[in-house]
């Protein structure tokens, strides 16, 4: 038993709740494909993110303080919760603002800054991260390896390394792309429990609604 849970403690990533805002080491932005989250989450729920009218592809799920090794994670913090504008603005790239809400209770209270600044440091990282459009000219559902979305993004960021970016999937679906980036948004390797790449060949990706 004892070796069960070392190896388990090895194995997934620590989440450290409680922890002083501002410290941790770099950022994870993470991009999910919308098209594929609607497919086996969205839908289910009714949520306007997979209406069509607003043609969605890689959105920012979150950008989250990360340790070398862990995360942080609901620290407490005297900054005041963003207003219903605040977050309602984040909607278009962040899908809804109910996400958006989330991202600053979990992760934005870490990063030391107030809800406004907070949001629009993921707004630049956001903008900082080409992301490629080969993936908007997809006009049907198709199966892929995991390993031609790392790709696409490396070639559409020079700058970034192998392993400064993890794919990860989830029902069969490509689900994010997790990019690591230093305090000051420029790429950096990911930490061990960062990089887990999704080691699916056959992986669905679905086209733009």
């Amino acid at each position: 038993m004892r070796i069960l849970l070392i190896w388990l403690c090895l194995a997934l990533p620590l989440r450290a709740e409680g922890e002083t805002p501002g410290t941790f080491d770099y950022y994870v932005l993470s991009l999910s494909w919308s098209p594929n989250w609607c497919a086996y989450e969205g839908d289910a729920r009714d949520s306007d993110q997979c209406d069509a009218r607003h043609d969605h592809g890689w959105i920012m799920h979150g950008l989250w303080p990360q340790f070398h090794r862990g995360y942080p994670s609901y620290c407490p913090t005297s900054q005041r919760a963003p207003s219903r504008g605040m977050t309602s603005e984040m909607a278009d790239i962040m899908g809804t603002s109910g996400l958006a809400w989330h991202q600053w209770k979990k992760h934005g209270v870490c990063s030391g800054l107030s809800a406004s600044d907070y949001y629009a440091l993921s707004r630049q990282a956001y903008g900082r991260v080409v992301r490629p459009d080969v993936f908007r000219k997809l006009d049907r559902t198709v199966k892929l390896p995991a390993s031609v979305v790392e790709e696409a993004f490396l070639k559409a960021n020079p700058d970034m390394e192998a392993d400064g970016i993890t794919i990860t999937c989830r029902q069969g679906y490509i689900q994010e792309a997790r990019i690591c980036l230093s305090r000051d948004l420029n790429p950096v390797p990911c930490g061990q429990d960062v990089v887990r790449d999704c080691t699916a060949r056959d992986a669905l990706f679905t086209p733009v609604r």
